[in-house]
């Protein structure tokens, strides 16, 4: 407990408080075999001068977009952020700001988080949005559990072409409840709707679906959708939001969920994290979604005002009511999104998302002309491809390493069948010239 800022005297009246003799008593509970016997190896103290050089060591051995061409994508992707996010979001009011427990004292975040949902629901065409989640895969995780509560069903099926980390964290979450968790197999690599249909029982609470998929491809959400709706299930799709500036949104496809990572909406990488998750849903299933929804009304004056209309969670008095046990929402995250939103527009994320497409075409061109193949050429995508490559895979990302070039993402711990194949991700801010040093590396 050295390391801890208290005084002995403070110890002591900390322990006497909760009626423990001293720190072996304070400790008794928990299992002899998971207490740690000896001291902390932790090195001598540092004067602040050393300290400062140290972490600035430490620091300089991180490599950022900045000093790599980034092809790196995979579920967080290297995207242009207007300077103004960062100069809006940096104002005291908003970065100080925190979960609006007492919402009233909190009219301004309310608002933020109101204009968030809007943007939200306009994106996907959906009906209602949530005050933002933790990030993609708790999303996910939320929808899922919101299937079972809506349809009083216990099975999910979800497709192998949904983010491996996303499934993973939603086995987790369903591992101790009474619930089968099943994964439907990818054919040519997109889902195979034959295994869906056969699949499908009476017991089927949702099927889930990612597109763009994580190899990159475009799914028929919309034939799945039918697929599930033909058998009282829900469809919940994770999509890309970039991409909804091209394609069509999951409204439009009858989707009942759509869960998204919000990294790519003015969020930088920033070593993998706090991200920004998107949950937006039908109307009907409106109390029973996780989170917070943020309403507008008018005041005791008759002016505009903003509330959390609901907050359905355990702390809230809910207790075993509870939708979720989700206890805080990513708020200067999701008003970074709401921020990148508005300063894009409709045609500026249009934009963005066409040149990503565009440029991801351009990749596939330059490597087919030098003889390097897409492992799934027929399949339509939007900004990455997966490449079937000669020479072993790591090898070939140490080599582009070296060159100054962040080369893709290797497969092969997620998808065994696919050893040979990189997943490179292509955005609006790489270059020709940076696409063709690519290519020239690869061939």
């Amino acid at each position: 407990m050295d390391y801890i800022q208290i005084t002995t005297r403070q110890r002591q009246e900390m322990l006497k408080a909760v009626g423990a003799a001293d720190m072996e008593d304070l400790l008794r509970q928990v299992p002899p075999e998971l207490r740690l016997k000896r001291g902390l190896a932790l090195p001598a103290g540092l004067d602040e001068h050393s300290l400062r050089a140290e972490l600035q060591q430490l620091a300089a051995r991180n490599q950022t977009v900045s000093q790599k061409v980034c092809f790196l994508g995979a579920g967080a992707y290297d995207h242009f952020v207007p300077a103004l996010v960062d100069q809006l979001v940096s104002r005291g009011e908003f970065l100080t700001a925190y979960t609006p427990y007492q919402a009233e004292a909190s009219q301004g975040s309310l608002q933020a988080f109101f204009e968030f949902q809007t943007m939200i629901c306009q994106l996907t065409g959906m009906e209602v949005a949530n005050a933002s989640l933790y990030e993609g895969a708790t999303a996910l995780a939320e929808a899922v559990l919101m299937a079972v509560n809506a349809t009083a069903k216990r099975s999910v099926l979800v497709s192998q072409g949904v983010h491996p980390h996303y499934r993973q964290v939603l086995q987790t979450y369903l591992s101790d409840l009474p619930t089968v968790y099943s994964e439907i197999p990818l054919k040519n690599g997109i889902t195979d709707t034959q295994h869906l249909e056969d699949a499908l029982d009476e017991d089927t609470a949702a099927v889930v679906v990612q597109s763009p998929n994580f190899l990159g491809l475009l799914e028929r959400v919309d034939t799945v959708t039918k697929f599930a709706h033909a058998n009282s299930s829900l469809s919940i799709q994770v999509f890309n939001p970039v991409s909804l500036g091209l394609i069509k949104h999951p409204g439009e496809m009858d989707v009942d969920v759509a869960v998204a990572e919000g990294q790519s909406l003015g969020i930088p990488l920033q070593f993998g994290g706090p991200y920004l998750g998107l949950f937006a849903c039908k109307q009907q299933f409106t109390r029973k979604m996780p989170g917070r929804l943020v309403g507008q009304t008018v005041d005791a004056e008759g002016k505009r005002a903003y509330c959390l209309t609901l907050q359905t969670r355990e702390q809230h008095i809910r207790r075993e009511k509870a939708t979720s046990n989700v206890c805080t929402n990513q708020g200067l995250m999701a008003l970074r999104a709401a921020m990148y939103l508005a300063a894009m527009g409709p045609r500026g994320l249009r934009q963005v998302a066409q040149l990503c497409f565009d440029k991801a075409n351009y990749l596939a061109q330059q490597l087919n002309s030098r003889g390097i193949c897409l492992r799934y050429p027929s399949q339509p995508f939007f900004n990455e491809v997966l490449i079937q490559l000669k020479k072993p895979v790591h090898q070939v990302l140490a080599k582009l390493d070296a060159a100054g070039i962040t080369g893709g993402y290797a497969v092969q711990q997620d998808y065994p069948e696919l050893a040979d194949c990189l997943l490179v991700a292509v955005t609006e801010k790489r270059t020709k010239m940076e696409i063709d040093r690519l290519v020239a590396n690869l061939a």
